[in-house]
Formats: structure tokens, C-alpha cells, sequence
């Protein structure tokens, strides 16, 4: 009856059965505060307290779909597009399909893994690359679902792994230090070693989902497509250059001030003054941008009310806890549970960077009782804390994908981010994270 169960496990049922994230994440909520000994009052005053917590990146989210819309405007994303058409051919067969694919997936892949180290702008550049996209990949019936694993295996195994940006900060700041604070004689250059083996399984879990599961075509309806995202058959080559002056202004103020609202509405303010939009049409095109995005945002502040209940419940403390007493002195089998408790903690919350601070104060020690060797206990809670991640209806690695894939109305974002990412990269994470905790 631990309310972090109940309320995961329902705001998944739910999710599932089509309703509305949004209102599964809040009767979850209200449901595990109940559960957990809060009155529906302290619930909800839980719930509203919580809700600015993901009001920032809402607000980023609804910039950055404005500054989509704009560069969309600009042509430039088109001439990417028609480019790429022409260079396999401009009709699709079973050759250059095959090379398409490659290409496609390679590209996208990499610009993923970029932006967690290299360009450091996280989840900010999905919305501007992929719409766009959507035409040549609908005429080469590419599955959506494909592109989403690829995606979200760029975001969350690349901080898993590498140990620069975003990784730098999951395993070095947030990793290395709750380890150490809890007893345990962690060294940095040992976590890549110790999490190897649970991102192998990560890669491996992509490639079935691109030769096995999504491999055959798929239709999506280009009238859809061309509602959401206009192609311009002619271009003007000053809003192209308009459209490069903006983007590289606004990626530079974002990796400046670290922030996606700065460096939106920098580019664009740039787009409107370049002539790309016209004055009277700024309002229309903000607001086209903001319904893009309103949702993704929504959850997001959603998630942070969710949070901030199973919190005031208790329930993640006493469900790590418990944990201890059902072990006995089953090395396996505590590994296994370790785990398993994670992946529930990690996909309610939607961060395993917030994750790790709340497990290893318990994981720890329990590693260091049974008798875990420090790289074991490195992948075990460095696992436990990403497991859930790329399979959440609340986390940025599911929500991204979507806010990109779905910007014509023709991708769902729990049957086609969620339940996709959560078989081809969750299963793998829990056998190759226990593996590896037997094995090191």
C-alpha cells in the first residue's frame, strides 16, 4: 500500500488507457497524498506548492515553439528538406530507403548526443529539427517510433556514459558526490567503466527497435502534415540568411545565460526585425507556436505537483526502506529489487537526476552489506537512478521526442514516446544493470 506504488502505478494505467496525462498525473496525485496520510487539503496545498517548480520550463517550452514557427517561416528548414529529397532520388525504394534511414538516424543521433556535451542545449533543438523532417520521412513511410528511440537514447545514454555537460553533472556532481557522502570509495574515472555495460544494453535494445520492431513502413498523412508545417516552394535568400543570424544568436545566448526563454525570444525578435515576420503576424505565430507546445508544458508543470506530493507523503523514504526487510541475505534478489524500486521512484519523479540523492542514502549501505564491490554498487544506483527515465510520461527523454513527432497531431505520445522507449531501453537497463552489479 506505499503510496509511491499506488500513485505510479495508477498514473500509468491511466496513461495508458488515453487519458489525458495531464489529468493522470493529477488524480494520481491526489489519490497517493490520500493513500500516503495527507488529507485531501495538505494534498492539494502539496500539489499547488509544487506546481512553480515546472513553470520555467514550461514557459521555455512555449518560447522555444514560437522560434520553431519562425524559422519555419524563414524557408530554410524547407530548402533542408527538398535537398535531402533530392539527394536520395526524390522517390522512395527499397535502396534508398535503406541509405535514407541510415543517414537520417545517424544524423538525428548525433545532434542528440551533441546536445548533452558538445552544444549543450538539451532538449531545445527536437522542436526545431524534427517538424521539418516530417515530410521527407513521411514519404519514405520512416515509423515515428523509430525516430523517437533514437532520440531518447542520444539524451539519456550519452549522460549515463559520458562524462562531460550533462554527464559531467549526473555522474561527477550528483553520481560520484551522494556515493562518497554515504560511505562509499567511489573514483570518477571508475563510473564510465561501471556503467558501460547497462548503456550496452541500451544499444542493443535500440537496434531491435530499428531492425526488428519499427522496421516496416508507415503511413502518415502528408495533409496533416502540411497543415502544421506549410512547405515553401520558394525561398528568399535573405530570410535565409536571417534565419542562420538568429539561430546562431539564440544558441548563443542560451549556452550564455543558460537559459531557453533568453535565447528564443532573442531569435525571435531577430526573425520579426529581419522581415521573415511580418509585425502584424508576430501574434499569430507565437500563438501557433505556444498550441505546439502548450501540452508538453502542461505535463511538465503537472509532473512537478506530482512530485511534490509523493514527497510530502513520505512514500519514497519508506518504500526504500522496506526494501532492506524483504531482501534477507539474497544478493541477487537485492539487486534485482534495488532496481526494480528505482525504475517506480524514478519514472513518478521524471529525473533520475533527482533521483539518485533520495535512493542512495538507503543503497548504499545496503550495497556495502551485502557486499558489493564499489563498481557494482556504481552501476546499481547509477542505474536504479536512470531507469525510468526513457520510459516516463513526465520525463524531458519521453517528452522531447513528442513535442518534435507530434507537432502534426499524428504521434501519441504514450503509445508512440512512452510505451516504446520504455520496452526498448527499460527492460535492457534492469537485466544489464543487474548483470553488471553481479559482475563487478
Amino acid at each position: 500500500m506505499n503510496a509511491v506504488v499506488i500513485a505510479v502505478c495508477l498514473m500509468l494505467l491511466l496513461s495508458l488507457l488515453r487519458i489525458n496525462v495531464v489529468i493522470s498525473l493529477t488524480l494520481s496525485a491526489i489519490v497517493g497524498g490520500l493513500v500516503g496520510g495527507l488529507d485531501l487539503t495538505a494534498t492539494i496545498a502539496a500539489f499547488n506548492g509544487g506546481l512553480g517548480g515546472g513553470a520555467t520550463i514550461a514557459l521555455s517550452y512555449a518560447m522555444l515553439g514560437a522560434f520553431a514557427v519562425a524559422i519555419s517561416r524563414s524557408g530554410i528548414t524547407d530548402l533542408l528538406a527538398q535537398k535531402v529529397i533530392k539527394t536520395f532520388g526524390g522517390s522512395a525504394n527499397n535502396n534508398n530507403t535503406f541509405w535514407f534511414k541510415t543517414v537520417l538516424f545517424g544524423s538525428i543521433l548525433l545532434v542528440a548526443v551533441s546536445s548533452q556535451n558538445l552544444v549543450p542545449v538539451h532538449i531545445a533543438f527536437i522542436p526545431i529539427l524534427i517538424p521539418p523532417l516530417l515530410h521527407v520521412m513521411a514519404k519514405f513511410q520512416i515509423d515515428r517510433r523509430a525516430v523517437a528511440c533514437v532520440i531518447t537514447l542520444g539524451l539519456t545514454a550519452t549522460y549515463m556514459l559520458l562524462p562531460v555537460g550533462f554527464g559531467g553533472i549526473f555522474l561527477n556532481n550528483i553520481l560520484l558526490k551522494n556515493l562518497n557522502d554515504n560511505g562509499l570509495n567511489a573514483v570518477a574515472g571508475d563510473l564510465p567503466l561501471a556503467m558501460a555495460l547497462p548503456v550496452g544494453g541500451m544499444v542493443l535494445g535500440l537496434f531491435v527497435a530499428l531492425f526488428y520492431t519499427y522496421r516496416k513502413p508507415r503511413h502518415y498523412s502528408e495533409e496533416k502534415i502540411l497543415q502544421a508545417e506549410p512547405e515553401n516552394k520558394t525561398f528568399r535568400p535573405s530570410h535565409i540568411v536571417v534565419a542562420v543570424i538568429a539561430i546562431v544568436v539564440a544558441l548563443s545566448l542560451q549556452l550564455y545565460a543558460d537559459s531557453i526563454i533568453l535565447g528564443s525570444l532573442a531569435g525571435f525578435t531577430i526573425f520579426t526585425l529581419g522581415g521573415v515576420i511580418k509585425f502584424k503576424e508576430t501574434q499569430d505565430a507565437f500563438t501557433q507556436g505556444v498550441r505546439m507546445m502548450a501540452m508538453i508544458g502542461f505535463i511538465m508543470i503537472a509532473a512537478a505537483g506530482f512530485a511534490a506530493v509523493m514527497k510530502a507523503t513520505n512514500g519514497v523514504d519508506s518504500l526504500v526502506t522496506s526494501i532492506g526487510g524483504m531482501i534477507g541475505d539474497n544478493k541477487a534478489l537485492a539487486a534485482m529489487l534495488m532496481l526494480v524500486v528505482g525504475l517506480l521512484i524514478t519514472m513518478g519523479i521524471g529525473s533520475s537526476f533527482s533521483t539518485i540523492p533520495i535512493i542512495a542514502t538507503i543503497y548504499v549501505p545496503l550495497c556495502l552489506q551485502f557486499g558489493f564491490s564499489p563498481m557494482a554498487t556504481m552501476a546499481l544506483v547509477g542505474t536504479a537512478a536512470a531507469l525510468g527515465d526513457a520510459g516516463s510520461p513526465a520525463s524531458d527523454s519521453t517528452l522531447g521526442p513528442t513535442s518534435g513527432l507530434n507537432a502534426d497531431g499524428q504521434h501519441d505520445h504514450i503509445w508512440d514516446s512512452v510505451v516504446p522507449t520504455f520496452i526498448h531501453y527499460n527492460i535492457p537497463l534492469l537485466i544489464f544493470g543487474w548483470v553488471a552489479a553481479m559482475v563487478w
